[in-house]
């Protein structure tokens, strides 16, 4: 008969063991569906939908991106909002206010601050690797969506982490499909939720073509991002990416 002292050690040993293999899972999950999103490179169309109880408006944008370090966001209507557009390069980024006439840079501080006055963070366009890099992931169970198994995994940042979050809760299903982010303050108060809206087959992958981005306090404000076209591995010019371009468009 094992001893039940030598029983409990072996157990702990285990979950020992098994411990930094799940978080590593957990984190390849999201690194997996953050690759699926952007790819190596993307060029893509999008219009944003933003709605309030009194308004909504929407906006078509084009968009590039060069793996975790480089994007690029372009308003192309309606006219008054033309122009305008936001560039990322590593950490740093910038947006251009085409009735100024300025390039101005945007300071860490005003990253969780709303995107052209969406629901979307200066963050979130973004799309930076801080969920993958700064958090510690662990997978909290698995559910089942249209016949797909689905991750669900909390990220906590890291205590040197320079992030606005307390914490997140992230869904994915393992074709890489983001369906779910959830954002907690400090307290643990949920804020604000992205959810995928429609799923469909673009640029030769499966991806989450319609995501809502809704506050957690009210039912009637949101901003939806819609995929019209998108394509993957293309190849961009480094001077695509550059402040330069950014108020005076070449692409």
């Amino acid at each position: 008969m094992i001893h039940k002292t030598m029983l409990f050690s072996f157990l702990a040993s285990i979950v020992t063991l098994a411990s930094p293999a799940a978080a590593q899972d957990a984190t390849e999950i999201i690194r997996s569906a953050w690759d699926n999103w952007r790819g190596l490179s993307s060029y893509g169309e999008i219009t944003m939908t933003i709605h309030r109880p009194s308004w909504e408006r929407s906006m078509s944008m084009r968009s590039w991106t060069r793996g975790s370090k480089h994007s690029l966001v372009r308003v192309t209507a309606p006219r008054k909002d033309k122009g305008a557009g936001t560039l990322m390069v590593d950490n740093a980024m910038w947006s251009y206010a085409p009735k100024v006439n300025r390039v101005i840079k945007v300071p860490s501080s005003m990253m969780g601050q709303n995107w052209m006055g969406s629901d979307f963070s200066n963050k979130d366009v973004s799309r930076a690797d801080d969920i993958v890099d700064q958090y510690t992931h662990t997978l909290q169970a698995t559910e089942e969506h249209e016949g797909h198994k689905v991750f669900v995994i909390e990220a906590i940042p890291h205590e040197d982490a320079a992030v606005v979050w307390g914490k997140e809760i992230l869904r994915v299903r393992d074709d890489h499909v983001l369906l779910a982010e959830e954002f907690y303050d400090q307290d643990g108060i949920l804020v604000k939720a992205m959810n995928t809206i429609e799923i469909g087959k673009m640029g030769g992958r499966t991806l989450s073509v319609r995501q809502r981005m809704a506050k957690a306090d009210t039912d009637d404000e949101w901003t939806e991002i819609r995929i019209d076209t998108i394509e993957f591995d293309v190849d961009l010019a480094d001077s695509l990416f550059t402040r330069s371009n950014l108020q005076n468009p070449r692409d």
